[in-house]
């Protein structure tokens, strides 16, 4: 909100000759300056608080994703999938810290790469507040924390240590500098209005800058790790291998679905601004409701669909696949939430899901183990995102949320060309092409130094046995409790 101006000249032909005209109208407008500006405080004041409680809601989803890593793992495995989140949380704060941020939004600087607030050096900044950062970090740890799922059970302890801390300082960072940095080359919102087929990319929470960064990354871990033990047996067909506890599964989703109202609606940054006249119902603050509710119908839709598409293919109604396909429609819409009507959100979660059903096909046939579906779900899932996002993006909307530069590109099937598919084209090649070259070079190089999958036996033991001094429940039966009496 830009602070109002008041003239004493102008408000001194007002008052007329009267005596001391000059120093009342000097008065007047110092004390209307004084709450011109506490209004502008207000309104900063507002929109941190806004961008903080929507940074804790997606901090949040951390605890969503060591519950429902936990639920899917067997148990002799939950001690350690439990400290791989945690440390992706922790790892990730240092390393963004230090490196990410800067990489990522340190402009003025080049399309590819930030280069200023190394270490948050000169921070706070007209440009950024600390809110910003910690919203910022809670995107990258949960990149991280994606493809922690794909690479479990079977995965050295100091392997996460690193690709976590390479991840979150320096691959991620790129990806979020070309989409969201008003430097990036890619970005929807870049400064000097040069932008990417005329539109620039419309990732606006994350389905490819977020989802597919994670899935991708994690799809290479899992496939130079290999499957399991036992999940195909000698002749190639799948063998379920059952995560341990469906209500942490059930529990996780809940609290990812939670957090996705921060990551989302949260992706605003900001909530006292208005479209059109000022003093009129309609402002930023609808648009964040609507895309609250254009996330709810694509996660339910999704969930409502794998139900019954699971049912008409598997015989039986399963509450994981359920749960999974639930947070496939919410990956999917991540990208496009903003500038999309409820109904075509409700479309994209209908195709999502059968985007994941087969992609689980898809890796079942290839023997590539997923033990969360992670690759599938957020590399498949935010793929889909992105397109659906160039095909059903809205005008109006586009204009609201990006403005600024008439005739911008929209939707395909609204009416709005190619070129905003052109460019989210480019954006999965891209994704696709830059995590591939990373992390799996990263995976490559750990695997051959023999860090990255534990021995046979520890595999079969478990890594709570092992690795981590004990399991996670103790179990008594009636018998141990007789003896512990006497």
């Amino acid at each position: 909100m830009a602070a109002l101006t008041c003239s004493a000249s102008d408000l001194h032909s007002l008052l007329g000759g009267a005596a001391n005209a000059t120093a009342a109208a000097e008065y007047i407008c110092s004390r209307f300056v004084a709450v011109s500006n506490h209004f502008v405080d207000t309104t900063y004041a507002v929109d941190n608080t806004y961008l903080l409680f929507s940074a804790y809601l997606v901090f949040a989803m951390q605890l969503g994703f060591a519950m429902l890593c936990a639920g899917s793992v067997r148990a002799k495995n939950t001690m350690n999938i439990m400290l791989t989140n945690i440390l992706d949380a922790a790892t990730g704060s240092l390393f963004y810290y230090l490196f990410g941020f800067a990489f990522a939004f340190g402009g003025p600087s080049n399309g590819f790469i930030g280069k200023q607030f190394l270490g948050l050096a000169k921070f706070p900044s007209p440009s950024f507040d600390y809110g910003y950062f910690l919203y910022q970090w809670a995107f990258a740890i949960a990149a991280a924390g994606i493809t922690s799922g794909s690479i479990a059970e079977r995965t050295q302890f100091v392997a996460y240590l690193i690709y976590s801390s390479f991840l979150t300082g320096l691959v991620y960072p790129i990806v979020s500098h070309w989409f969201w940095s008003a430097d990036g080359w890619a970005s929807a919102g870049r400064a000097d209005g040069n932008l990417l087929f005329g539109s620039g990319v419309i990732d606006f929470a994350g389905s490819g800058v977020v989802h597919m960064v994670g899935g991708i990354a994690g799809l290479w871990g899992a496939l130079i790790e290999g499957p399991r033990m036992g999940r195909f047996d000698h002749e190639g067909k799948a063998m379920a291998l059952r995560g341990h506890s469906g209500t942490l599964v059930v529990l996780g989703t809940f609290l990812l679905w939670f957090g996705w109202y921060g990551f989302n609606p949260g992706s605003f940054l900001s909530i006292l601004k208005a479209y059109g006249d000022v003093g009129s119902y309609y402002g930023q603050w609808s648009a964040i409701g609507r895309t609250a509710v254009t996330t709810t119908l694509a996660g339910s839709s999704a969930a409502l669909t794998t139900l019954f598409g699971k049912r008409m293919l598997a015989g039986h109604w399963n509450v994981t696949d359920v749960c999974n396909g639930l947070l496939g429609g919410f990956a999917a819409i991540t990208s496009g939430c903003s500038v999309v009507d409820p109904w075509a959100a409700i479309v994209c979660g209908f195709i999502a899901a059968w985007v994941l059903i087969g992609c689980n096909k898809v890796a079942e046939k290839f023997q590539y183990d997923d033990p969360l579906e992670a690759a599938q779900l957020h590399g498949g899932c935010g793929a889909w995102g992105i397109i659906f996002t160039a095909l059903f993006a809205k005008e109006t909307y586009v204009n609201e949320i990006y403005g600024g530069k008439p005739g911008r590109p929209y939707g395909l099937l609204m009416g709005g060309g190619g070129r905003l598919l052109a460019a989210h084209m480019v954006q999965i090649l891209v994704i696709a092409g830059w995590v591939s070259v990373t992390m799996g070079t990263l995976f490559w190089i750990l695997h051959k130094f023999k860090l990255l999958r534990i021995s046979a036996d520890e595999e079969m033991a478990g890594m709570d046995l092992t690795s981590h001094g004990g399991l996670a429940y103790a179990y008594y039966d009636e018998h141990d409790d007789a003896m512990q009496k006497k």
